[in-house]
Parts: structure tokens; sequence; C-alpha cells
């Protein structure tokens, strides 16, 4: 579960514009809490327990104390400022070795996270891991055999593959509707095991990074008016052909 920025917060760029500057409010990543929600309904029908992770600096851990007051067992915390910078192959390495001796059967991710959007990390995780995974999940069945998931494609289209276990998923926003924190759930999650993981304990399994955002840039804004002139007929003619091959929204 990853903490991002705020969607209606003001961002202003830090000195050397590599990111936004830290004093903004956080929040859960959307399409994270639907990850918990969807693993959160599946120990309720078919039992075991939730587990909540995340990666960064002290003040993330408020995502998992919500995981925890939503009905999560217990949370995993990579604590490092240096786990803000990593790009996803490496924080999929990070999170690789911090489990390494859990024995889960599905790991839920987001889809993608709402500052960077690279929709990597989950995809990752399941190679390092040697499991199978699948992307998009919009439902998921317990089979026999393993699970059958439910995919969003493109145009309207799904897609239904079964799956054994262990599996990797990416979940989409969407595939449920999510809860609150109850106020005792929110008073449980106070005394609910929180297991704190070091940069220095997973270092080892880390690289250099593969991706580095070198400047980013607000966009300046620009006006331009364009006169079209001629009689009616012509004008909306030019107009037509104007929207249609320039602006590409007919």
């Amino acid at each position: 579960m990853k903490q991002v920025p705020q969607k209606d917060t003001p961002l202003k760029l830090n000195e050397s514009a590599t990111w936004i500057r830290d004093d903004v409010s956080y929040e859960v990543n959307e399409p994270d809490a639907y990850a918990l929600e969807e693993a959160l309904r599946q120990k309720e029908k078919h039992g075991g327990e939730v587990v909540v992770i995340t990666a960064g600096p002290a003040r993330a851990q408020t995502v998992l104390r919500e995981g925890l007051a939503k009905g999560a067992d217990r949370a995993i915390h990579l604590e490092d400022n240096g786990f803000v910078g990593l790009d996803a192959f490496n924080t999929a390495k990070a999170f690789a070795a911090a489990i390494k001796d859990e024995q889960f059967d599905l790991i839920f991710t987001g889809l993608q996270s709402d500052d960077y959007g690279y929709a990597q990390t989950g995809v990752i995780l399941a190679q390092i891991l040697g499991w199978p995974h699948a992307t998009i999940i919009m439902h998921i069945d317990k089979t026999d055999a393993g699970i059958k998931v439910k995919r969003e494609l493109e145009a309207g289209f799904f897609q239904n593959v079964d799956m054994p276990l262990p599996a990797v998923l990416t979940i989409q926003s969407g595939i449920n509707k999510l809860r609150y924190a109850t106020l005792i759930g929110i008073k449980q999650a106070k005394n609910k095991p929180l297991r704190k993981v070091t940069m220095d304990e997973v270092k080892s399994s880390l690289g250099d990074n593969m991706q580095k955002i070198e400047k980013l840039y607000i966009p300046q804004k620009t006006k331009k008016t364009e006169m079209l002139e001629g009689p009616p007929a012509e004008v909306a003619k030019k107009l037509v052909e104007k929207l249609k091959n320039e602006v590409r929204v007919l």
C-alpha cells in the first residue's frame, strides 16, 4: 500500500525539480485501497490472514495503520527515506527480500500508483518470486486448482483466466466498494503487529536505479486565437476540418 500525495493538494516542485516538495498532505494510493478491500473480502470468504506492506519514510506508517484499522491482521514497513526514490524494479526487489520468509498464497497490488503511474511493481515482483501473475483484475473466484480471475481488456472486453497458487494480482480500481474503518477497528489497529524492515536489511538485494527522473516541469499555459473569415457555410466547413484534423475531437 503506497502513500501518495492527495489528489487535491497543490503540488510544487522541489529545488532540483526532480520531484515535488514534501510539504503536502498524503493519502493511501487509491488502486492499493481496492487491492486491500479485495484481500479482506477473500479472507472473509475463505479464511486466512491479510498482511499489508509499504515502503517509505516514517510518515508512510499511516497507510498501514489505516489498513490494519480496516481489518488487516499485521503490517510490514520498509522504513527509510531512500525507498522514496527507488524505481519499480528495486522496489519489487526490496519487497521480495522483506517477505522471503513468509508463506503467502496471494499478493495483491494496486494496478498502478497515483503519483508515478508505472504499473510495474506488482508484475516485476511476480517475476522475482517466480510466481504467475495477472493484471487489471475485476473479479476473483476460488477453484479446486487455484483461482479464476476476470481481467479487464480494451474496448469493453474481458478475459477469464485460471491460475494456480501462489500468484500475484494487480487490482483494478472499482473492483469493489471500499469500506470505512470502524472505531473499534481503529482502536484494535494500535495493538496489531507491525514489523519494521530497514534499508540495511534489504540493501544487498538492490542494485542501481534502472529509471531516474532527471527533471520535472509544469506545462506553460498558452492561448492562441484564430479567426475564421468568410461566408457562414464556408466558416462552418473550415471549423469542422480544424476540429477533425487539428484538434481531433471529431
